[in-house]
């Protein structure tokens, strides 16, 4: 392939008539779950045993432990996000290849119509994928950038009532939600957060948890980054300066732009309430970019084990805002 073709060309995608081609029925489907949770053969999830019979008459638990202990029965989908679901392996094999190969992510209304399963499925389907997201750990060596910003509607588009009580705290970003994120020029790893506020303390103590300390870090001249114990430039974003050599924000500004376009293009509203799930799912849209798509459904698969979100959890007032219209 030419070298200087435009985008990730030296990633392996995956057409939609290959997926099929590759997973043409429920059976094959499955199988992938099987062998990528158990490549060395199948062991009971609960204690980990070999000693397991492959073939039961449950319904919708092929496997059962042999030990006397244990005794249980169980299917690829125990202890993983897909537990308890009724909705077949291919459907979640096909949802997590349209969220990996969407750059934009999927609606749940669009996962509704395509996976033929009701919009309330589609959208607990796709928290859970949220779910299981593999957070970014270890240290940015840098240059890192360090930037943050808000969401929320705007206020012309708001509701008198909310319009009222979004005035009385103030104007600009006054009744939004404030997240912070950094990104590590070297690895081009990201990392990100809903915080409370943007004071200097919450500030800071995210980049100290990300940044290595002898990395440089560059951000834009907000007081709450002054005093950091880092190396550390800033551009004068008040005074439009925007880049000034190497010292700039622009990369971590652009994810922001990539996360605000799927807000306003693909979802349309992203809640006080699950925006971390979101915020979580574009980070790690953005850290395996470089992967082959195979690649990226393999890591999302393996993210799921352990991360089981039961419908009741995901509706559970958490003291945030849902956005949810009044009825």
């Amino acid at each position: 392939m030419a070298r200087k073709a435009p985008g990730k060309h030296y990633r392996e995608g995956m057409s939609l008539m290959a997926f099929f081609d590759q997973f043409p029925d429920e059976a094959s489907a499955e199988q992938w779950f099987v062998n990528l949770r158990w490549p060395s053969g199948i062991c009971c999830p609960r204690c980990g045993s070999l000693n397991v019979q492959t073939k039961t008459k449950h319904p919708t638990m092929p496997y059962r432990c042999r030990e006397k202990g244990c005794a249980k029965f169980f299917s690829v989908k125990t202890g993983t996000a897909m537990q308890s679901s009724k909705l077949s392996y291919r459907t979640w094999l096909l949802a997590i290849y349209l969220v990996a190969t969407n750059l934009k992510s999927v609606s749940s209304m669009k996962l509704h119509r395509d996976l033929n399963i009701t919009q309330k499925s589609a959208w607990h389907l796709a928290h859970r994928l949220r779910e299981a997201r593999i957070e970014y750990r270890g240290l940015f060596s840098g240059p890192v950038e360090v930037d943050e910003t808000y969401f929320g509607g705007k206020r012309k588009n708001m509701s008198n009532a909310k319009r009222k009580e979004a005035a009385k705290l103030g104007r600009g970003t006054a009744g939004k939600t404030a997240v912070v994120g950094a990104k590590d020029r070297t690895s081009k790893a990201v990392a990100a957060r809903v915080v409370p506020n943007t004071t200097k303390s919450t500030l800071q103590e995210f980049v100290s948890e990300y940044v290595d300390p002898s990395a440089t870090v560059y951000t834009d001249d907000a007081a709450a980054y002054e005093g950091m114990p880092f190396d550390h430039e800033t551009v004068v974003h008040s005074a439009h300066e925007y880049v000034r050599g190497d010292v700039h924000t622009n990369s971590m500004e652009s994810f922001w732009s990539m996360l605000k376009r799927a807000h306003k293009g693909t979802f349309h509203k992203l809640s006080d309430k699950h925006l971390a799930r979101y915020l979580a799912e574009f980070t790690g849209k953005s850290n395996m970019r470089d992967l082959d798509t195979h690649d990226i459904m393999k890591l999302t698969a393996i993210g799921m084990r352990g991360r089981r979100l039961r419908y009741r959890d995901l509706i559970r007032d958490n003291g945030l805002d849902s956005g949810a219209r009044p009825h």
